[in-house]
């Protein structure tokens, strides 16, 4: 499947649907720890629309495929 064009705040939503929590922000980029071991932290860019490249590494740091990430938002 084809990568989403996805805003900071829409990747956010969709990394809390499977576990992910605010932690912190730190100018704009919005750090989301899961609770479950491994803590996992992400940095999402709080862009209007996030880099594909950036994107694509999230979605692989958190474990999830690019249809699994599609299908949640």
């Amino acid at each position: 499947m084809k990568l989403p064009v996805v805003s900071g705040s829409d990747a956010v939503r969709a990394f809390r649907s499977v576990g992910y929590e605010f932690d912190e922000q730190h100018g704009s980029h919005i750090i989301v720890r899961h609770s479950d071991p491994p803590h996992r932290r992400l940095s999402i860019p709080n862009h209007k629309e996030v880099a594909k490249g950036t994107l694509r590494a999230l979605i692989r740091e958190a474990g999830l495929s690019v249809d699994e990430f599609a299908r949640l938002l």
